[in-house]
């Protein structure tokens, strides 16, 4: 007779965890060495290859003791590495130990945010943390909340819906034309007039273009505004742009996906003044917050715009149950299931706290300022402008972007460095963006030297 398969939560899952957990730690050591560099090297054929030889069989009729073992070796050598200093191309971060431990304490007792009697302490803890989060973009005399989402797409998307749902389904969507790419098709996917694509000169939005297109186009308008490109780092000219919306009465929304992580820090906050004037925003803590995939929220100033998303089942959240005092979750997101995300969070800030944010922020800012001074000084490069964020765009002197291109592909292929690519005035650029508070200069110096080894003469 088999022995059951044991249950990670309960009287018995702290003993049955140990030993998967060393193995677990095993597979990813042994696989980030036989990997041995920031990404896989031979491609994507070959990866698919080295996944396929671990599991020759993804339903076999008997299962195999050592499957976690290979399957986490092989995730391991195959995965491309936010923690080396040569992985920068995305907005991809190395996660903390300390979130990543609380994420193995939700996965372990499995709560999930649909109703309370599913998850009782991690509902309170839900509130508290987003409701702090809500104040720190709508400080008093608002009384904002917040909602947690799986990232920027999904926060986006949720505040294009709330717009529509409190100005109307004819409420048109301007938005720069350095604007994430989930913003225009949220507006498709919500069946919203087709959006208004604002100039943004230098990668940021015009507010002179926006204040021209808001007073040509009937209203209802919604105005995207965005803190933190994903191209190149750029915040747009926020009080300018919520002044010409406050003149228009348009509703604004900041994408803050990026950029809201300044907010825990002393010396950079400033550059997000004007933040607390957008009805919604959007920020990301697996980005500049060190969090696991997925730590998004969406704030909104007046939680009675959260109202829309109000929703009865009988077997979640019965009327009755709700007037006994049990608290309605359902209303807090569009997915019915949610994992409690929010615990990852709540332990990173408690054991950082805002100053150990704001250290780590700023040790990526300053990291991306030194790329930025070692691209300018050299000759063999071009720096595209000095970095708002931690994102540095620069690109062999004298190259094609044909061969700016090919670099890039020679490199990942080779599995020894992980940069982007970002088009800006008319040209292909190599992205770096650095997310990593443990690189040095030095890393960035080997970087720039890949990068120039691997270029054709």
């Amino acid at each position: 007779m088999n022995t059951p398969s044991p249950l990670a939560s309960g009287p018995e899952g702290p003993d049955a965890l140990r030993p998967l957990l060393d193995t677990v730690l095993t597979a990813l050591d042994t696989g980030a060495r036989a990997r041995g560099g920031p990404l896989p090297s031979g491609g994507p054929r070959a990866v698919a290859a080295r996944v396929r030889a671990a599991l020759p069989d993804v339903l076999p009729e008997h299962g195999d003791p050592d499957a976690l073992q290979h399957l986490v070796h092989a995730l391991a050598e195959g995965s491309a590495d936010p923690a080396d200093p040569l992985c920068a191309a995305h907005l991809h971060c190395p996660p903390l130990a300390v979130a990543v431990a609380a994420d193995l304490a939700a996965s372990a007792l499995n709560p999930s945010l649909d109703s309370w009697d599913q998850a009782p302490a991690a509902s309170v803890l839900e509130a508290l943390v987003t409701r702090a989060l809500a104040e720190e973009i709508h400080p008093a005399p608002a009384t904002p909340d917040a909602l947690m989402t799986t990232g920027g797409t999904e926060s986006n998307q949720l505040a294009l819906l709330l717009a529509r749902e409190t100005q109307g389904t004819g409420v048109r969507l301007l938005h720069g034309a350095n604007a994430h790419h989930s913003l225009p098709r949220a507006a498709w996917l919500l069946g919203l007039p087709d959006p208004v694509t604002v100039p943004a000169p230098a990668g940021v939005l015009d507010p002179a273009a926006l204040d021209e297109a808001l007073t040509r186009l009937p209203g209802p308008h919604l105005v995207a505004a965005t803190a933190g490109t994903t191209d190149a780092g750029l915040i747009d000219p926020l009080p300018e742009i919520a002044a010409r919306c406050a003149a228009h009465g348009a509703r604004l929304h900041i994408d803050a996906a990026y950029g809201a992580g300044l907010l825990f820090s002393h010396r950079h906050r400033h550059r997000l003044t004007g933040l607390d004037a957008a009805h919604t925003v959007t920020l990301d803590l697996h980005k500049l917050g060190w969090q696991p995939v997925a730590a998004g929220l969406l704030t909104a100033r007046d939680p009675a715009d959260l109202a829309a998303l109000h929703h009865r089942a009988d077997y979640l959240n019965a009327d009755d149950d709700t007037d006994a005092g049990l608290p309605d979750l359902l209303g807090r997101s569009l997915r019915t299931s949610r994992r409690p995300d929010v615990l990852k969070i709540a332990v990173t800030l408690a054991t950082l706290g805002r100053h150990g944010l704001g250290r780590l922020v700023d040790q990526v800012c300053d990291l991306a300022a030194g790329l930025a001074d070692l691209v300018a000084h050299h000759p063999g490069f071009d720096l595209y402008d000095r970095p708002t964020l931690s994102t540095v765009l620069f690109r062999p002197a004298h190259a094609t972007d044909t061969a700016v291109a090919a670099v890039r592909r020679r490199l990942l292929t080779d599995g020894r460095a992980v940069l982007g690519r970002a088009h800006a005035d008319g040209r292909l650029w190599l992205k770096a963006t650095l997310l990593n508070p443990r690189a040095r200069p030095d890393d960035l110096a080997a970087l720039l030297k890949l990068v120039e080894g691997n270029t054709p003469g």
